[in-house]
């Protein structure tokens, strides 16, 4: 029976400030404070469904960082990586929303502590008894942070972990776009999942009409990825699944990502497999793709295919959307349940 975490999530856990009304940040006058950050979501979407992840974070040693950090514990993960850092503060993101409901982030980040991630603080030994790492890219937008999880990457996927990947694209915290397409593409190089939207894909100078073509030009392009998910917010998302001699060589077969024995022939063009998404009473759509991520790697490490995969990832995400606020909104598996039958005895 494994006594430690099979996951490990890495990256950025931040303040999100909340409006509570639409318009520009010079007319909001109040704001709502919730904990917040692509891989501290997905942490606890993972803890949400019953399996905590190891969560490497840093925060400033801060009232920001405290009220981060105890929420993190709150929800199950444990802080052996939660790190506090006394010489730099906690990010603080400022969200507001146009009249088309349209998010905008206003950070205060410059040398804040999710900057300053040293290299070298996951050892080869944890390394070693972990099946799953999964990073985002916020890390990668500045040093020390960006070789502290490359390195990651690399050491990880040496280690022979499963790695997973959401560029999570803020260009307003990057030096610029071309470097914010360099570095993600030098990480997505040593992937083996990646989820991403469509307009993120294009970011990353990947080209296609459609999320189907897009994903089928990341495998096209990219040496790592295996399974490319594309989110397409509520109308759900498309899964593109490398099914030829070289996936398979490289330990496609490994994992439950193919539908049949058929689809693992080689030579087959790339699996597309779509979900229409579930339509619910959209309440925040804030940490919906970072909770269909949480889906997504339950589902798969469960042994899913595809299809169920999907459709699984979509239902926590639409669950979240029904909610206000991320993290508190992420549903656990009995609410999951409950919901699909619900679905189903309607239909």
């Amino acid at each position: 029976m494994r006594t430690v975490p099979a996951v490990l999530v890495a990256g950025e856990t931040l303040v999100d400030f909340l409006p509570t009304q639409r318009g520009p940040l010079d007319d909001v006058d109040q704001f709502d404070r919730r904990p917040g950050g692509a891989p501290a979501n997905v942490a606890v979407g993972l803890a949400r469904l019953g399996s905590p992840p190891l969560f490497w974070t840093r925060v400033g040693d801060d009232p920001f960082g405290r009220f981060l950090a105890t929420t993190l514990t709150n929800h199950g993960l444990p802080n052996r990586y939660i790190e506090f850092d006394p010489d730099a503060k906690t990010t603080l993101a400022f969200v507001t929303h146009d009249d088309a409901g349209d998010r905008k982030f206003t950070f205060y980040r410059d040398e804040a502590a999710d900057t300053r991630f040293e290299p070298g603080r996951i050892d080869d030994e944890t390394l070693a008894a972990l099946e799953w790492v999964h990073v985002g890219g916020v890390t990668l937008s500045s040093e020390p942070a960006r070789s502290a999880t490359l390195d990651l990457i690399e050491r990880a996927a040496s280690a022979g972990c499963t790695v997973s990947f959401d560029p999570n694209a803020r260009l307003e915290l990057w030096e610029s776009p071309e470097t914010f397409r360099r570095i993600c593409r030098e990480a997505l190089a040593a992937t083996d999942v990646c989820k991403a939207t469509a307009g993120e894909l294009e970011l990353l100078g990947f080209d296609g009409e459609t999320p189907a073509a897009l994903g089928k030009d990341v495998l096209a392009q990219t040496a790592g990825p295996k399974i490319v998910f594309v989110t397409r917010g509520s109308g759900g998302a498309v899964a593109v699944v490398s099914s030829g001699e070289e996936a398979d060589g490289a330990g496609l077969d490994e994992l439950p990502w193919l539908e049949t024995d058929t689809d693992r022939e080689s030579g087959l063009a790339p699996l597309v497999v779509e979900n229409a998404g579930v339509e619910v009473d959209t309440v925040d759509t804030t940490g919906a793709g970072d909770a269909f991520t949480a889906g997504a790697i339950s589902a798969l490490r469960d042994g899913d295919s595809v299809t169920e995969t999907l459709e699984f990832a979509c239902s926590v995400a639409a669950i979240t959307t029904a909610g206000r606020g991320a993290m508190t909104a992420m549903p656990d598996r009995e609410v999951i349940i409950r919901f699909r039958e619900e679905r189903s005895n309607s239909d």
